[in-house]
């Protein structure tokens, strides 16, 4: 991006100078084009010019008061608060009357695992950019590289602002389901992971093609689109994420509901439930619809320093015995007919008890989750118990300004096979 700085523009002396320049050139022109005549004539040739030189100045007195007037936080918007669900970042256009909002955001991490291979990714770099057409109409989008070499388009709708009770939304929309699916900026949830039932009983981050109604009454806040359902042959014994069309030439033969309500009737805290009801099958699959019916449930609480969440999801699915008949899977291959999991955390930011008055926040947390994506398998078929899953994360993160955040955790990982594990994290973020 080019940045004017005009504190560093002499305007003035562009201004002297270009009028200088100007002068004789016009000159030069005028007195090119016509022969020398009478002094009268030559009187009304240079009455003419200095009117033009006048001309030229007052545009180069306009340009420079656009120079002058052109300040970044213009075109950077300031972060505000996040806007029915979605990050701060996200949000900015809708703190405009009108015009260009941008904003993003970034992970870099690496890990460190006692079985497996240490990486280090340069994970999510994020550009945010909105428009305002007026008071009613609005654009949205997510332009999203990650891993440094993969592009993807997170989100892009139009939204138009009829009341606060009632709003029409159109695009590829983020499905409104969980903490994270709509709000993952790095600064708003702890850890360098997110967490595993938020990834694969609700496999973040899930966008679909379609439109629906957002709005707000009382303390309840809510949101309902239809949106193309998932590819159920993306399905594996591994969850959902497979099956993510992901608005890219998806298959449209079959459609799903998704909603969310919230209800924030207490300061600090919001309980709430969200669902996703639909066909997978998108006549791929011979013998079944693969219905999808997902589940979710979650509460936070914050006071003072402290917060806290919590969160339940449950997927069913039907028809898959004639899906991993489709796809070939026997055994404990098969994909769960019921996938479900939960998590608790709770962090305390205690840079109030070291500094008064700081603007730093400093916040060790600790979180517990336990998954299974084959909690029931059809008859016939077995479970992995490597699977099911259990997961403790205990971390700190560090903010030493509200748009930037280090972060530090381990995790102990095991699983209904015996199988366990150990897992260093380190990470940072930023959001503009």
């Amino acid at each position: 991006m080019i940045q004017i700085h005009p504190q560093s523009v002499p305007v003035p002396s562009i201004r002297r100078a270009a009028a200088l320049a100007a002068g004789p050139l016009l000159c030069l022109s005028a007195f090119a084009q016509e022969p020398v005549a009478g002094t009268g004539q030559d009187d009304a040739r240079l009455d003419k010019l200095e009117a033009e030189q006048a001309e030229l100045e007052r545009r180069i007195d306009l340009v420079a008061e656009d120079v002058e007037g052109l300040r970044l936080g213009e075109v950077l918007t300031p972060l505000g608060e996040g806007y029915r669900g979605m990050g701060p970042a996200a949000s900015k256009v809708y703190g405009l009357d009108h015009g260009l909002a941008i904003g993003g955001y970034g992970e870099v991490f690496a890990r460190f695992d006692d079985e497996g291979t240490d990486v280090a990714d340069a994970l999510r770099g994020v550009l945010y950019v909105g428009y305002r057409f007026d008071e009613k109409w609005l654009l949205n989008t997510e332009i999203e590289i990650e891993h440094a070499d993969e592009a993807f388009l997170e989100f892009a709708y139009v939204d138009y602002l009829a009341r606060p009770g009632f709003n029409v939304r159109a695009g590829l929309l983020l499905a409104p389901m969980g903490f994270l699916n709509e709000l993952h900026e790095p600064t708003t949830f702890f850890g360098v992971a997110r967490p595993g039932v938020e990834t694969v009983i609700l496999p973040t981050t899930f966008r679909e093609n379609g439109a629906g109604a957002h709005g707000e009454f009382g303390d309840f806040v809510y949101r309902a689109y239809v949106l193309n359902g998932f590819n159920a042959e993306g399905f594996t014994d591994g969850g959902l994420r497979g099956g993510r069309q992901k608005g890219s030439q998806s298959l449209s033969e079959d459609w799903a509901l998704t909603a969310r309500l919230d209800w924030m009737g207490l300061p600090g805290t919001t309980l709430g439930v969200s669902t996703w009801m639909g066909d997978s099958g998108q006549d791929q699959v011979a013998a079944g619809d693969v219905g999808t019916a997902i589940l979710e449930g979650h509460a936070e609480w914050r006071w003072r320093g402290l917060r806290t969440r919590f969160l339940y999801a449950q997927a069913d699915l039907d028809d898959v015995a004639a899906l991993n008949a489709d796809l070939g899977l026997t055994g404990a291959d098969s994909v769960g007919e019921k996938l479900e999991g939960w998590y608790a955390e709770a962090a305390y930011d205690v840079m109030g008890w070291l500094k008064q008055d700081s603007k730093q926040s400093l916040s060790p947390f600790v979180r517990y989750e336990t998954y299974d994506t084959q909690a029931e398998v059809p008859d016939g078929f077995t479970s992995d118990p490597a699977n099911d899953d259990e997961i403790l994360t205990v971390g700190l993160d560090w903010k030493p300004m509200p748009h930037v955040v280090f972060k530090a955790d381990v995790m102990a990982l095991e699983d209904a096979a015996g199988g366990d594990s150990t897992r260093f994290n380190i990470g940072m973020g930023y959001v503009f």
